[in-house]
């Protein structure tokens, strides 16, 4: 009984170190007499105990991994702070397990290389100014670099950029600078647009009631055309009244000088107006009074 007891644990013994659960997003290197012999993908595996052994557990999940804030140098000679995040994914566990002795290490040195590379090639203004342009050119190089050790870099980001003190505070009073002479610029501009709008509004005011004025001219003189016609052809219709009357009544020539002496002086009794005979009108004017005497006389005789 007890030695049943003993093959039943060596039995339970062998059967969990053959029997192998891989997790989701993990692989298994598996090793045989320390040769490489296969990747377990994720689910039950088997192994032939005392001869397989799991050399290491590989993640395939995307890893981060913050690279160590390094001092690099620029172009112009200023030491700036530099902190960079990697993004990477395995693609070949098998390469990043047997090409390289620590992945992770390869990867942060490859990076602190290269970034000191890549910004002693620039000026510090153009570090600030340039991340996109940095990271990808850290992700490319990366990429390159690590893809023999079965690792893909996703992405790079630089995360800070930390210049000198000094260096911080002179790029803090030229940005002040530089805010104060956009904010001078920005209210010379609104008051010269001031300046050109009110002239503006003043030139349109100007324009509109001088055309209003004209306008108000011409109409008025228009009126005063209209009224004058009015008058003219009344008095043209009163003259052509007139002259129907007369020419209905057949005057004689002595009445109608008659009537025109005695109107002539119904017009010059005006102190304001002044009458001009012409040389010519005398003759008949004389010979006018003439009738008139002779009318008289007779009036007075008939009334005797």
């Amino acid at each position: 009984m007890p030695f049943l007891i003993i093959i039943l644990a060596i039995v339970l013994v062998i059967a969990f170190m053959s029997i192998k659960i891989v997790k989701q997003s993990e692989v298994y290197i598996i090793e045989r007499l320390g040769k490489f012999s296969k990747v377990a993908d994720a689910g039950l595996t088997i192994i032939l105990p005392f001869f397989d052994r799991v050399r290491s557990v590989v993640s395939l999940k995307q890893q981060t991994m913050d690279v160590p804030p390094q001092g690099v140098i620029t172009k112009d000679n200023v030491t700036i702070t530099i902190d960079t995040v990697v993004f990477y994914q395995i693609t070949d566990p098998a390469k990043a397990v047997y090409e390289i002795q620590n992945l992770k290490k390869g990867i942060e040195y490859l990076a602190i290389t290269t970034i000191r590379d890549i910004i002693g090639k620039m000026n510090l203004d153009e570090t600030f100014s340039s991340r996109d342009g940095i990271n990808n050119q850290l992700r490319i190089v990366l990429d390159e670099a690590t893809d023999r050790w079965g690792c893909k870099i996703d992405r790079v980001e630089i995360k800070d950029i930390n210049p000198p003190a000094d260096i911080r505070d002179a790029m803090e009073k030229e940005m002040n600078a530089e805010r104060n002479k956009r904010a001078l610029i920005l209210e010379s501009e609104a008051q010269r647009q001031s300046a050109v709008t009110i002239a503006q509004g003043k030139k349109e005011a100007a324009i509109l009631e001088a055309e209003a004025d004209k306008e108000a001219r011409i109409r008025r003189a228009d009126g005063e055309a209209q009224a004058i016609k009015a008058v003219a052809e009344a008095k043209a219709k009163e003259v052509q009244m007139v002259y129907d009357a007369m020419k209905k009544a057949d005057p004689t020539d002595k009445l109608v000088q008659l009537k025109s002496l005695e109107a002539l002086e119904e017009v010059a009794k005006g102190d304001a107006n002044k009458v001009f005979i012409p040389f010519e009108a005398t003759s008949a004017l004389s010979s006018l009074g003439a009738i008139k005497e002779v009318l008289k006389d007779d009036k007075k005789k008939s009334d005797k």
